[in-house]
């Protein structure tokens, strides 16, 4: 079993854009912060907030000021961020692309977290073979096997309990070109000694934990929550910790049937919790935001908005507002942080 920190990619990376989300690592790297803190408080608008502003949040998280400056450079250079100047300051917003990508992988946490739908007692297998000389097109299947839900039952041999859609057919066939099969099957009951089950393929012991370690977590922070004793950048910090913990599961955890779980498995109240956290705690952190983007705009920034998880469910649309500040003098060229 993948272990959380090991996860390649936060969201799986569309490949019809230049686009390159940053690598998961142990612990959050200050790409990974500020991706989350822009996505928490500007998916839907794409506002664009001063450089300064987004280095003064970083800092808050504990990323220094050269490492927050370095960040937001390394996300514009992958797609993820796109730049503007307005006079002596720069602005940093999500682009279209990482914003379309980030909504994507909203939706799919909270979907995959959900309860499941009663299993058909069926295994979609994905069996391929690559040769040595083709280690990174071997490692980009196997990244985008996991994030479909897949595990190794074998090293060339991936199982899933749920089928697998068209789309995520295409996207494999994109990969390896012809080296790979793909069947939907029952395992049959043998009598052989040693028989490894599909379940096998995940480290349920292992999810379990950190199911209850998410708990013990997060739950003593509920009653200070309710009595208003979370808030400024303690509410933010908060937010930012539980959706980057969080939003690890379903890879984890891929909705695996229940009946071949143990009884009493906790993805149901880990969900619930991160929504109690996560939305609980919105509009004090709005709240701060708004006031530290003010700081540096001298206004209340209008495109700043608590992202909640109704907005996870809705996504982005197309023709979703973007009340930011006028991109019109924006240049191919990042402008320095």
């Amino acid at each position: 079993m993948t272990s959380p920190f090991d996860i390649e990619e936060m969201f799986p990376n569309d490949g019809d854009r230049p686009l390159r989300l940053p690598r998961r690592q142990a612990g959050n790297s200050p790409q990974g912060v500020a991706v989350t803190l822009l996505a928490d408080y500007t998916l839907r608008t794409r506002a664009a907030l001063p450089s300064a502003a987004i280095v003064a949040l970083l800092a808050e998280s504990g990323v220094t000021t050269a490492g927050a400056r370095t960040a937001i450079s390394r996300l514009a250079g992958r797609g993820v961020l796109e730049g503007s100047r307005q006079g002596k300051r720069s602005f940093y917003r999500l682009s279209h692309a990482a914003a379309a990508n980030l909504s994507a992988g909203g939706r799919w946490i909270l979907s995959a977290t959900a309860a499941t739908a009663p299993w058909d007692g069926c295994w979609t297998v994905v069996a391929f073979s690559l040769p040595q000389e083709r280690s990174a097109q071997r490692r980009a299947l196997r990244g985008q096997l996991r994030w479909l839900g897949y595990a190794p039952l074998y090293d060339g041999l991936w199982i899933s309990p749920h089928e697998l859609t068209p789309p995520a057919r295409a996207q494999l066939a994109q990969l390896t070109l012809g080296a790979v099969t793909v069947f939907r099957a029952r395992q049959p009951e043998l009598d052989a000694v040693g028989q490894r089950a599909p379940i096998d393929a995940w480290d349920i012991p292992a999810i379990a934990r950190h199911y209850a370690a998410f708990l013990r977590r997060w739950t003593p922070l509920l009653p200070r929550m309710t009595s208003g004793r979370v808030d400024g950048a303690a509410a933010v910090r908060a937010r930012t910790e539980v959706m980057d913990t969080f939003r690890r599961f379903p890879t984890l955890d891929p909705q695996l049937p229940l009946d071949l779980l143990p009884v009493g498995w906790l993805r149901g109240p880990a969900r619930e919790l991160f929504a109690a956290v996560y939305d609980g705690l919105a509009g004090p952190a709005e709240q701060h935001v708004r006031a530290l983007v003010a700081r540096f705009t001298g206004s209340a920034h209008p495109g700043i908005r608590a992202h909640t998880t109704a907005d996870l469910h809705a996504g982005v649309r197309d023709d979703e507002p973007c009340p930011s500040v006028s991109m019109s003098s924006r240049s191919r060229t990042a402008p320095a942080p």
